[in-house]
């Protein structure tokens, strides 16, 4: 059996209603196992985006593309409907993956904010998620690995991880990162890999045509918020500013939910202060 080849691809537009600029969203294209349950309306004018795998993981030989098109002047905070769990790699299929893509428009946002990535015993997973910002096009984006089914005490069982983010303003890199993790080979809780931590985490905060002084501010007080949330052992924030148009937030601790409680605080912070305007974490639908 072969695996999915799922496709998920959004417009979200700014319209004006009733003398208010809203987001609607648009189903250009979708396939199973993806799905996009419902936008919901946002106070500030947005849309609120849940995607959904209606097959409840990501299966082994999975294909699955997500394209996201947020407009000029448009706003799209999008979620999920629950962590991305990747299932054990099935024999003589190709490693499961997915590729995710948004565009920014100018005058735009997106907020990506997914739950964890957990990937089972023996799974073999690749990802690759893509943001191209325009103009003040702007982005708040995390994303949560954790080491496996940590409630059933499995650490690092899986085979392979292949993690990539890119981040392009006008074009320009300011953002790539590749991960590349395989327990079998390397010691993941040694100092030069995860130094005894097993989950982690990265915020960006991206918005173009911002003065350089912006984002040395930013990096000052978010730098500030790492060093109290730091709990020797525990948990261990940093902060630091992008080539051009961003900070990025790193974390990694020993229980993931020190990471998805704090990721937060640095986003509300960070979005007080690039346009602001009170960040609110997304309703949860299941």
């Amino acid at each position: 059996m072969a695996g999915a080849q799922g496709t998920l691809d959004l417009r979200c537009r700014a319209v004006d209603i009733e003398g208010m600029r809203r987001t609607v969203v648009d189903t250009v294209a979708q396939t199973p196992p993806l799905r996009m349950i419902r936008a919901f309306a946002l106070a500030d004018g947005g849309a609120l985006v849940h995607l959904h795998n209606v097959s409840g993981g990501v299966l082994g030989g999975d294909d699955l593309r997500v394209h996201v098109a947020v407009s000029a002047d448009a706003r799209a905070q999008v979620t999920t409907t629950g962590a991305t769990r990747v299932y054990r790699h099935r024999p003589g299929l190709p490693d499961a993956g997915q590729q995710t893509t948004f565009s920014v428009g100018a005058g735009g946002l997106l907020e990506y904010l997914p739950d964890p990535l957990i990937p089972y015993a023996g799974a073999r997973y690749r990802q690759a998620t893509r943001f191209d910002l325009a103009g003040d096009g702007g982005l708040f984006a995390w994303d949560v690995v954790t080491p496996g089914r940590e409630a059933s005490g499995e650490h690092f069982a899986y085979a392979a991880l292949a993690l990539e983010s890119v981040v392009t303003v006008d074009g320009v890199p300011v953002a790539w990162e590749k991960i590349a993790l395989s327990p079998a080979d390397t010691t993941l809780a040694a100092p030069a890999a995860l130094g005894g931590y097993r989950s982690f985490a990265t915020l960006l905060m991206c918005r173009g045509c911002q003065a350089p002084a912006t984002w040395m501010a930013l990096e000052k007080t978010l730098a500030a918020l790492a060093d109290e949330s730091t709990v020797t052992g525990e948990v261990v924030w940093g902060a630091s500013t992008l080539a051009a148009d961003g900070v990025v937030v790193r974390g990694l601790a020993r229980d993931a939910r020190r990471l998805t409680a704090t990721l937060p605080l640095f986003w509300r912070a960070a979005k007080h202060a690039l346009y602001g305007q009170e960040a609110i974490l997304p309703r949860k639908i299941y």
